[in-house]
C-alpha cells in the first residue's frame, strides 16, 4: 500500500473509532438532563435515581470520546500537511471555535456537575448538566462547520495556491451544515434511545431490583427514540435532495446509478461491474429516485459515467495526464472508490433507521396496552438493537466521506494533493497499528465498563449511595 492509501486508512480507522462515543454522547447529555429537571419540578426520587444510573454511563462514555479525538487533530499536519497548508487558515477558525468555546465550556460543567452534588443549590446544579449537554452539541456544530466546507466550500478566495476565508458568516450559515447539524445530532438522540431502552429491556426481564425506574426509563426512550428517528430521516432526506446539486457523484455512488435516467428508479439490491462501471442485476422501484431526489416521479438523476465525462472535461486544465504523472495515477477519474461500499452503507443506514422506527412504534403501542413487560421476545429484540443506531452512524459517515472521494474538498483539492509529501509508508504502517490497537483497547474498556455498570442497576437504597456504591476511582469519587 502507498503512503495515500494509508493515510486514508489511518484516518479513517481513527474516525469509526471516535465515532463510536461521540453520538452517545450528543444524545445522553442531554436525555439524562431531562431527568434530572423531572426530578427538581416534581421531587420524585426516581427520577433522582434515573439520573444518576444514566449520568455514570454518560459519564463513562464521554471520557473514551475525549481521548479517541485528540488524535485527529494531530494528523492534519502529519499525515495531511498539504491539506492543512492549503484550507488551514479556513479549517482551523471553527476548529479553534470549538476548542475554546464549546468543549471548554462542556467539560467545566460537566466537571460542577460531576462533583456539585449535594454542594450546589438544586437548580444551579441541574444548570450545569444542561450547560455541559448543549455545549456538547455546540461542539458538533463547529465540527461540522468544517466537513461542510469540505462538502460545499463557501466564503473563501484563493490566493497564491491557498484559500483564504473572507466571509465567517457565510462558513457559519453554509446551507449544508444546517441540514447536516441535526441530522447527527438527531442521529445522537436516536442512538442514547436506543442505548436507554436495550439496558432498560434487560433490567425488565430480569425483573431488577429497581425495575419501576427502568421501566418509566424505557417508555421515555421509546418517545424519545420514534420522535428522533423520524427528525434524523427527515433531514437525511432533505440532505439527499441538495446532494443532488451540490454533490450528484455522491448521490449516484450512493444509488450505484451508472447512467443518467428519467425517470430515475430506486434500487433495493444491486450487484455490479465496477471495473466496466455497469449494472449486472439491479432490482429497483420504478421512479422511486425521481420522486425521493425531486418530489415528483419525473426528473433526470445523473448517472456515475456521465458524471464522470462531464468533470474530466471540466476540470482538463487542471487535472491533465501530466497530473497523473506527477502523482502516479492511472488515469484521472472523479469516482469515487468501492461503489459498492457507498451503495451498501446507504442501504445499511436506511435499513438501520427503518426498523428503529418500526419497534419504537411497536414498543410504545405494547406500553400503551402494559404488555411491554409480558413481550419478552421483543424485550430480547431490544437489547439486540442497541447495536441499530450504531450501525447507522458509522455507514453514514462511510457515505458521507468516501462518497465525496476522490476530492478531499469538494472541487478544489483531490486527496492525493492533500497528503504530506514527506511520511514515509514504514511511520503510517507503525502509526496505523499503533493507533488501531490502543483504540482497540480503549473501544474494549469501554463496552466492558458500559456492561459492568450497565448490569449493576440502581439500588433502591439511600437516596445518595456511598462512594463505594459506584465507580470508585478518584475523577468520581463523591460524585454520587
Amino acid at each position: 500500500m502507498e503512503a495515500l492509501d494509508l493515510a486514508r486508512l489511518q484516518f479513517a480507522v481513527t474516525t469509526v473509532y471516535h465515532f463510536f462515543f461521540v453520538p452517545l454522547t450528543l444524545g445522553l447529555g442531554i436525555m439524562v438532563a431531562v431527568m434530572q429537571t423531572r426530578w427538581v419540578r416534581t421531587g420524585d426520587e426516581t427520577y433522582k435515581h434515573m439520573t444518576k444510573f444514566w449520568g455514570k454511563l454518560f459519564l463513562i462514555n464521554f471520557a473514551m470520546g475525549v481521548v479517541t479525538g485528540i488524535v485527529q487533530e494531530f494528523q492534519f499536519g502529519m499525515n495531511w500537511s498539504e491539506y492543512s497548508r492549503f484550507v488551514g487558515d479556513i479549517f482551523g477558525a471553527p476548529l479553534a471555535v470549538e476548542a475554546l468555546m464549546a468543549f471548554f465550556l462542556e467539560s467545566t460543567f460537566l466537571g460542577v456537575w460531576i462533583f456539585g452534588w449535594d454542594k450546589l443549590p438544586k437548580r444551579i446544579h441541574l444548570a450545569s448538566i444542561w450547560l455541559a449537554a448543549v455545549a456538547a452539541n455546540i461542539s458538533a456544530f463547529w465540527i461540522l462547520a468544517a466537513n461542510s466546507f469540505m462538502q460545499n466550500p463557501v466564503g473563501y478566495e484563493l490566493v497564491n495556491g491557498r484559500a483564504q476565508m473572507v466571509d465567517f458568516g457565510a462558513l457559519v450559515t453554509n446551507p449544508n451544515v444546517w441540514l447536516q447539524f441535526p441530522h447527527v445530532v438527531f442521529g445522537g438522540f436516536t442512538t442514547a434511545a436506543f442505548f436507554v431502552l436495550g439496558i432498560s429491556a434487560f433490567h425488565i426481564l430480569r425483573k431488577s431490583e429497581n425495575v419501576a425506574m427502568f421501566q418509566k426509563s424505557a417508555r421515555m426512550a421509546l418517545v424519545w427514540g420514534l420522535v428522533s428517528v423520524v427528525l434524523t430521516m427527515g433531514f437525511g432526506h432533505a440532505q439527499g435532495q441538495r446532494m443532488a446539486d451540490t454533490q450528484p457523484m455522491k448521490l449516484a455512488a450512493a444509488e450505484g446509478l451508472w447512467e443518467s435516467e428519467d425517470p430515475a428508479g430506486l434500487s433495493l439490491f444491486q450487484i455490479g461491474d465496477e471495473n466496466n462501471r455497469q449494472e449486472i442485476i439491479n432490482i429497483r422501484f420504478p421512479s422511486l429516485l425521481s420522486f425521493l431526489t425531486y418530489n415528483t416521479p419525473d426528473g433526470l438523476v445523473q448517472g456515475i459515467n456521465p458524471l464522470n465525462a462531464l468533470y474530466l472535461k471540466q476540470y482538463e486544465d487542471r487535472y491533465n495526464e501530466a497530473y497523473a504523472l506527477q502523482y502516479g495515477l492511472d488515469e484521472i477519474s472523479y469516482v469515487p472508490p468501492a461503489i459498492w461500499l457507498n451503495y451498501w452503507s446507504f442501504r445499511a443506514m436506511v435499513g438501520a433507521g427503518v426498523l428503529m422506527f418500526a419497534l419504537s412504534l411497536v414498543g410504545l403501542w405494547y406500553t400503551r396496552t402494559k404488555a411491554l413487560e409480558k413481550r419478552r421476545w421483543f424485550l430480547w429484540v431490544l437489547i439486540l438493537a442497541i447495536g441499530l443506531p450504531y450501525l447507522a452512524n458509522t455507514t453514514g459517515w462511510i457515505l458521507a466521506e468516501v462518497g465525496r472521494q476522490p476530492w478531499i474538498v469538494n472541487g478544489l483539492m483531490r486527496v492525493e494533493e492533500a497528503v504530506s509529501p514527506n511520511v514515509s509508508v514504514a511511520s503510517l504502517w507503525i502509526s496505523l497499528i499503533g493507533f488501531t490497537l490502543i483504540y482497540g483497547v480503549l473501544m474494549i474498556a469501554d463496552i466492558y465498563l458500559l456492561q459492568k455498570f450497565a448490569r449493576q442497576g440502581t439500588p433502591d437504597v439511600l437516596p445518595n449511595p456511598k462512594p463505594s456504591d459506584v465507580i470508585g476511582t478518584p475523577a468520581t469519587e463523591g460524585a454520587y
